[in-house]
Protein backbone atom coordinates (compact mmCIF):
# COMPACT_ATOMS: atom_id res chain seq x y z
CA UNK A 1 0.00 0.00 0.00
CA UNK A 2 1.40 3.18 -1.38
CA UNK A 3 -0.89 5.66 0.94
CA UNK A 4 -1.98 6.41 4.63
CA UNK A 5 -5.62 6.28 5.44
CA UNK A 6 -6.75 8.37 8.85
CA UNK A 7 -9.59 10.10 10.38
CA UNK A 8 -9.87 13.39 11.56
CA UNK A 9 -11.87 15.38 13.86
CA UNK A 10 -13.47 17.73 10.91
CA UNK A 11 -15.54 19.66 13.71
CA UNK A 12 -16.10 19.89 17.48
CA UNK A 13 -19.15 17.89 18.57
CA UNK A 14 -22.37 18.91 19.93
CA UNK A 15 -24.05 16.46 22.27
CA UNK A 16 -23.65 12.91 21.26
CA UNK A 17 -20.63 13.19 18.20
CA UNK A 18 -22.00 11.43 15.03
CA UNK A 19 -20.32 10.89 12.06
CA UNK A 20 -20.34 13.72 10.12
CA UNK A 21 -18.34 15.12 13.24
CA UNK A 22 -14.93 13.16 11.55
CA UNK A 23 -13.69 12.40 7.80
CA UNK A 24 -11.67 9.71 6.45
CA UNK A 25 -8.66 11.27 4.51
CA UNK A 26 -5.89 9.54 2.05
CA UNK A 27 -2.05 11.35 2.30
CA UNK A 28 1.04 9.65 0.94
CA UNK A 29 2.84 6.75 2.74
CA UNK A 30 4.78 8.13 5.55
CA UNK A 31 8.83 8.49 5.25
CA UNK A 32 10.42 7.97 8.96
CA UNK A 33 13.44 10.30 9.92
CA UNK A 34 16.10 9.51 12.20
CA UNK A 35 15.44 8.48 14.92
CA UNK A 36 12.09 6.96 13.62
CA UNK A 37 10.27 3.32 12.53
CA UNK A 38 7.50 2.73 9.77
CA UNK A 39 4.37 1.14 11.76
CA UNK A 40 2.21 -0.61 10.36
CA UNK A 41 -1.24 -0.02 12.62
CA UNK A 42 -2.45 -3.86 13.83
CA UNK A 43 -5.03 -2.42 16.53
CA UNK A 44 -6.06 0.96 17.71
CA UNK A 45 -7.73 1.34 20.72
CA UNK A 46 -11.19 3.71 21.53
CA UNK A 47 -11.89 5.10 24.58
CA UNK A 48 -14.27 7.37 26.09
CA UNK A 49 -12.02 9.90 27.32
CA UNK A 50 -11.29 11.03 23.13
CA UNK A 51 -14.22 12.20 23.44
CA UNK A 52 -13.43 15.09 26.22
CA UNK A 53 -10.71 15.97 23.81
CA UNK A 54 -13.06 16.57 20.83
CA UNK A 55 -14.22 19.74 22.67
CA UNK A 56 -12.05 23.11 22.87
CA UNK A 57 -12.98 23.38 26.58
CA UNK A 58 -9.95 23.43 29.03
CA UNK A 59 -8.87 20.08 30.15
CA UNK A 60 -6.28 17.94 31.76
CA UNK A 61 -5.20 17.32 27.92
CA UNK A 62 -4.93 19.46 25.52
CA UNK A 63 -7.88 19.40 22.64
CA UNK A 64 -7.89 17.56 19.17
CA UNK A 65 -7.19 19.80 16.79
CA UNK A 66 -9.99 20.71 14.04
CA UNK A 67 -8.22 18.97 10.63
CA UNK A 68 -6.09 16.42 12.53
CA UNK A 69 -6.01 12.47 13.37
CA UNK A 70 -7.61 11.58 16.02
CA UNK A 71 -4.58 10.67 18.94
CA UNK A 72 -5.06 7.58 20.99
CA UNK A 73 -3.33 4.47 21.97
CA UNK A 74 -2.09 2.10 19.02
CA UNK A 75 -0.53 -1.36 18.66
CA UNK A 76 1.52 -1.92 15.22
CA UNK A 77 4.38 -4.04 13.84
CA UNK A 78 7.36 -1.85 12.46
CA UNK A 79 7.49 -1.61 8.67
CA UNK A 80 10.85 0.09 8.44
CA UNK A 81 13.26 1.46 11.13
CA UNK A 82 15.93 4.06 11.87
CA UNK A 83 16.86 3.30 14.91
CA UNK A 84 18.69 -0.42 15.28
CA UNK A 85 17.09 -0.97 18.31
CA UNK A 86 13.87 -1.62 16.56
CA UNK A 87 13.76 -3.98 13.48
CA UNK A 88 11.12 -4.91 11.08
CA UNK A 89 8.93 -7.04 12.28
CA UNK A 90 8.95 -5.90 15.95
CA UNK A 91 5.77 -4.90 17.74
CA UNK A 92 5.14 -1.54 19.61
CA UNK A 93 2.46 -0.03 21.25
CA UNK A 94 2.20 4.15 21.09
CA UNK A 95 -0.04 7.09 20.87
CA UNK A 96 -0.19 7.43 16.86
CA UNK A 97 -3.72 7.03 17.03
CA UNK A 98 -6.40 6.13 14.08
CA UNK A 99 -4.32 5.86 11.44
CA UNK A 100 -3.16 2.93 9.27
CA UNK A 101 0.41 3.79 9.24
CA UNK A 102 2.57 6.41 11.23
CA UNK A 103 5.87 7.43 11.26
CA UNK A 104 6.79 7.27 14.60
CA UNK A 105 9.60 8.54 17.44
CA UNK A 106 11.25 5.39 18.98
CA UNK A 107 11.49 7.57 22.15
CA UNK A 108 7.48 7.29 22.13
CA UNK A 109 7.04 3.65 21.79
CA UNK A 110 7.46 0.39 23.83
CA UNK A 111 8.02 -2.81 22.71
CA UNK A 112 5.22 -5.82 22.86
CA UNK A 113 6.18 -9.10 23.40
CA UNK A 114 3.94 -11.57 21.78
CA UNK A 115 5.04 -14.80 23.36
CA UNK A 116 4.09 -12.98 26.68
CA UNK A 117 0.38 -12.74 25.75
CA UNK A 118 -1.37 -11.71 22.65
CA UNK A 119 -0.25 -7.75 21.43
CA UNK A 120 -3.78 -6.21 21.80
CA UNK A 121 -3.67 -6.61 25.58
CA UNK A 122 -1.11 -4.30 25.45
CA UNK A 123 -4.11 -1.74 24.85
CA UNK A 124 -5.67 -3.44 27.68
CA UNK A 125 -4.75 -5.40 30.83
CA UNK A 126 -1.41 -4.94 30.06
CA UNK A 127 -1.30 -0.99 28.68
CA UNK A 128 -2.80 2.40 29.89
CA UNK A 129 -6.36 0.28 30.98
CA UNK A 130 -4.87 -2.12 33.38
CA UNK A 131 -2.62 0.72 34.95
CA UNK A 132 -5.80 2.83 35.28
CA UNK A 133 -7.31 0.37 37.24
CA UNK A 134 -4.20 -0.63 39.45
CA UNK A 135 -2.89 2.55 40.33
CA UNK A 136 -6.81 3.99 41.20
CA UNK A 137 -7.68 1.47 43.41
CA UNK A 138 -4.81 0.45 45.39
CA UNK A 139 -3.24 3.96 45.50
CA UNK A 140 -6.24 5.92 46.04
CA UNK A 141 -9.29 3.35 46.79
CA UNK A 142 -6.45 1.46 49.28
CA UNK A 143 -9.37 -1.94 49.64
CA UNK A 144 -8.94 -3.45 52.87
CA UNK A 145 -9.79 -7.32 53.50
CA UNK A 146 -13.77 -7.50 54.61
CA UNK A 147 -14.44 -3.94 52.95
CA UNK A 148 -16.78 -3.13 50.13
CA UNK A 149 -16.15 -1.87 47.04
CA UNK A 150 -18.66 -0.68 44.79
CA UNK A 151 -17.38 -0.34 40.65
CA UNK A 152 -19.53 2.06 38.33
CA UNK A 153 -18.83 0.81 34.92
CA UNK A 154 -18.22 -2.60 35.76
CA UNK A 155 -18.59 -4.06 32.39
CA UNK A 156 -15.83 -1.83 31.39
CA UNK A 157 -12.42 -2.30 30.04
CA UNK A 158 -11.28 -0.45 33.57
CA UNK A 159 -14.08 -1.45 35.40
CA UNK A 160 -13.47 -5.36 35.38
CA UNK A 161 -10.01 -4.77 36.00
CA UNK A 162 -10.60 -2.71 39.44
CA UNK A 163 -13.26 -5.10 40.06
CA UNK A 164 -10.53 -8.27 40.28
CA UNK A 165 -8.10 -6.44 41.56
CA UNK A 166 -10.26 -5.76 45.03
CA UNK A 167 -11.28 -9.41 45.16
CA UNK A 168 -7.33 -10.38 45.05
CA UNK A 169 -7.21 -7.66 48.04
CA UNK A 170 -10.01 -9.41 50.27
CA UNK A 171 -12.99 -6.63 49.14
CA UNK A 172 -16.39 -7.64 48.68
CA UNK A 173 -17.19 -6.10 44.91
CA UNK A 174 -20.68 -4.93 43.89
CA UNK A 175 -20.56 -3.89 40.23
CA UNK A 176 -22.76 -1.72 38.29
CA UNK A 177 -23.32 -2.39 34.57
CA UNK A 178 -26.16 -1.67 31.94
CA UNK A 179 -27.39 -5.50 30.80
CA UNK A 180 -28.16 -8.14 32.60
CA UNK A 181 -25.43 -10.28 30.30
CA UNK A 182 -23.08 -8.18 31.81
CA UNK A 183 -24.14 -7.94 35.36
CA UNK A 184 -23.58 -11.76 34.44
CA UNK A 185 -20.53 -11.92 33.41
CA UNK A 186 -19.41 -10.08 36.16
CA UNK A 187 -20.88 -12.17 38.65
CA UNK A 188 -20.44 -15.62 37.14
CA UNK A 189 -17.09 -15.17 35.34
CA UNK A 190 -15.04 -12.62 37.15
CA UNK A 191 -16.45 -13.81 40.60
CA UNK A 192 -17.89 -10.38 42.00
CA UNK A 193 -19.94 -10.87 44.82
CA UNK A 194 -22.75 -9.13 43.32
CA UNK A 195 -23.64 -6.99 39.77
CA UNK A 196 -26.82 -4.49 39.71
CA UNK A 197 -28.35 -3.44 36.08
CA UNK A 198 -28.90 0.30 36.29
CA UNK A 199 -31.42 0.76 33.57
CA UNK A 200 -33.49 -2.12 35.39
CA UNK A 201 -33.05 -3.06 38.71
CA UNK A 202 -34.38 0.13 40.95
CA UNK A 203 -30.83 0.87 41.80
CA UNK A 204 -31.11 2.73 45.33
CA UNK A 205 -32.82 -0.36 47.15
CA UNK A 206 -30.22 -2.66 44.54
CA UNK A 207 -27.45 -0.57 45.88
CA UNK A 208 -28.87 -0.91 49.66
CA UNK A 209 -29.57 -4.56 49.31
CA UNK A 210 -25.89 -5.44 47.65
CA UNK A 211 -23.96 -3.40 50.20
CA UNK A 212 -25.75 -4.30 53.54
CA UNK A 213 -22.85 -2.53 55.56
CA UNK A 214 -22.08 0.82 53.24
CA UNK A 215 -19.65 1.76 50.91
CA UNK A 216 -16.19 1.65 51.65
CA UNK A 217 -14.67 2.26 48.17
CA UNK A 218 -16.24 3.70 45.57
CA UNK A 219 -13.86 3.57 41.86
CA UNK A 220 -16.27 6.37 39.81
CA UNK A 221 -16.15 5.57 35.79
CA UNK A 222 -19.69 7.28 35.23
CA UNK A 223 -20.90 10.09 37.37
CA UNK A 224 -24.44 11.06 36.66
CA UNK A 225 -27.29 9.71 38.61
CA UNK A 226 -25.44 6.27 39.29
CA UNK A 227 -22.72 7.96 42.04
CA UNK A 228 -25.13 10.04 43.17
CA UNK A 229 -26.95 7.37 44.26
CA UNK A 230 -23.74 5.13 45.32
CA UNK A 231 -22.48 8.17 47.25
CA UNK A 232 -25.59 8.13 49.62
CA UNK A 233 -24.38 4.29 50.95
CA UNK A 234 -20.24 6.12 52.04
CA UNK A 235 -18.88 5.18 55.00
CA UNK A 236 -16.91 6.91 57.74
CA UNK A 237 -13.29 7.72 55.76
CA UNK A 238 -14.26 5.80 52.40
CA UNK A 239 -12.08 6.42 49.63
CA UNK A 240 -13.92 7.89 45.85
CA UNK A 241 -11.04 7.37 43.57
CA UNK A 242 -12.77 9.44 40.06
CA UNK A 243 -11.48 7.77 37.27
CA UNK A 244 -14.05 9.18 34.54
CA UNK A 245 -17.78 10.83 34.10
CA UNK A 246 -19.28 8.80 30.73
CA UNK A 247 -22.37 10.11 31.92
CA UNK A 248 -21.61 13.55 31.28
CA UNK A 249 -19.16 13.29 28.33
CA UNK A 250 -22.23 14.46 25.68
CA UNK A 251 -24.26 16.86 27.57
CA UNK A 252 -24.52 19.88 26.18
CA UNK A 253 -25.82 21.97 29.65
CA UNK A 254 -23.57 21.72 32.80
CA UNK A 255 -24.94 19.24 34.48
CA UNK A 256 -26.73 19.84 37.91
CA UNK A 257 -26.93 17.63 40.62
CA UNK A 258 -27.05 16.76 44.78
CA UNK A 259 -24.03 18.89 46.53
CA UNK A 260 -21.93 16.49 48.15
CA UNK A 261 -19.73 18.45 50.25
CA UNK A 262 -21.84 17.78 53.25
CA UNK A 263 -21.41 13.85 52.47
CA UNK A 264 -17.79 13.94 52.50
CA UNK A 265 -17.45 15.99 55.35
CA UNK A 266 -19.32 14.19 57.39
CA UNK A 267 -17.69 10.53 56.55
CA UNK A 268 -14.55 12.49 56.42
CA UNK A 269 -14.50 10.89 53.21
CA UNK A 270 -11.80 11.38 50.48
CA UNK A 271 -12.86 11.96 46.63
CA UNK A 272 -9.57 12.34 44.24
CA UNK A 273 -9.25 12.95 40.89
CA UNK A 274 -6.48 11.40 39.00
CA UNK A 275 -4.89 10.50 35.78
CA UNK A 276 -2.81 7.47 34.85
CA UNK A 277 0.22 9.39 33.48
CA UNK A 278 0.86 10.51 37.08
CA UNK A 279 2.37 7.15 37.46
CA UNK A 280 4.22 6.85 35.00
CA UNK A 281 7.26 6.38 37.04
CA UNK A 282 5.89 3.61 38.25
CA UNK A 283 4.40 1.49 35.40
CA UNK A 284 7.00 -1.35 35.82
CA UNK A 285 5.67 -1.94 39.19
CA UNK A 286 2.34 -1.79 37.70
CA UNK A 287 2.85 -3.92 34.69
CA UNK A 288 4.49 -6.25 36.39
CA UNK A 289 1.99 -7.27 38.98
CA UNK A 290 -0.71 -7.72 36.47
CA UNK A 291 0.99 -9.28 34.02
CA UNK A 292 2.08 -11.84 37.25
CA UNK A 293 -2.34 -11.76 38.01
CA UNK A 294 -2.96 -12.42 34.24
CA UNK A 295 -0.59 -15.68 33.93
CA UNK A 296 -2.00 -17.07 36.92
CA UNK A 297 -5.52 -16.91 36.63
CA UNK A 298 -6.44 -14.64 38.85
CA UNK A 299 -7.36 -12.15 36.60
CA UNK A 300 -9.39 -12.15 33.36
CA UNK A 301 -10.07 -9.46 30.82
CA UNK A 302 -12.53 -9.67 27.96
CA UNK A 303 -12.08 -8.09 24.36
CA UNK A 304 -14.58 -6.19 22.23
CA UNK A 305 -12.86 -6.26 18.45
CA UNK A 306 -14.54 -4.73 15.73
CA UNK A 307 -12.85 -5.57 12.63
CA UNK A 308 -11.83 -3.13 10.06
CA UNK A 309 -10.62 0.51 9.92
CA UNK A 310 -13.54 1.65 7.99
CA UNK A 311 -15.38 0.73 11.25
CA UNK A 312 -13.61 2.75 13.69
CA UNK A 313 -16.15 5.76 14.10
CA UNK A 314 -19.31 2.59 14.92
CA UNK A 315 -17.06 1.47 17.67
CA UNK A 316 -16.18 4.60 18.92
CA UNK A 317 -20.01 5.74 19.39
CA UNK A 318 -20.68 2.30 20.54
CA UNK A 319 -19.03 3.27 23.60
CA UNK A 320 -21.89 5.76 24.36
CA UNK A 321 -24.58 3.31 23.79
CA UNK A 322 -22.87 0.51 26.25
CA UNK A 323 -22.41 -1.82 23.66
CA UNK A 324 -18.36 -3.40 24.99
CA UNK A 325 -18.07 -5.65 26.84
CA UNK A 326 -14.48 -5.16 27.56
CA UNK A 327 -12.09 -3.37 26.36
CA UNK A 328 -13.08 -1.75 22.72
CA UNK A 329 -11.04 -2.38 19.95
CA UNK A 330 -10.50 -1.93 16.04
CA UNK A 331 -8.41 -4.49 14.21
CA UNK A 332 -6.83 -2.82 11.71
CA UNK A 333 -4.47 -5.62 9.70
CA UNK A 334 -3.10 -8.81 10.61
CA UNK A 335 0.11 -9.76 12.97
CA UNK A 336 2.53 -10.55 10.59
CA UNK A 337 5.09 -13.64 11.38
Amino acid sequence: MSVNERIILAKRPQGMPDESDFAFEEQPLPVPQAGEVLVRTVYLSVDPYMRGRMSDAKSYAKPYEVGQVIAGGAVGQVMESTDPTYREGDFVTGSWGWQRFAAVSTGTLRKVNPDLAPVSTALGVLGMTGLTAYFGLLDIGQPQAGETVVVSGGAGAVGMIVGQIAKIKGARVVGIAGSDEKTTYLTEELGFDAAINYRTDDLKAALVEACPEGVDVYFDNVGGDVSDQVLRLINKNARIPICGQIALYNLEKPDTGPRIQSLLLTNTALMKGFLVGDYASRYNEGLHELAEWLRDGRIKHAENVVDGFDKTLEAFLGLFTGENLGKQLVKVSKEQK
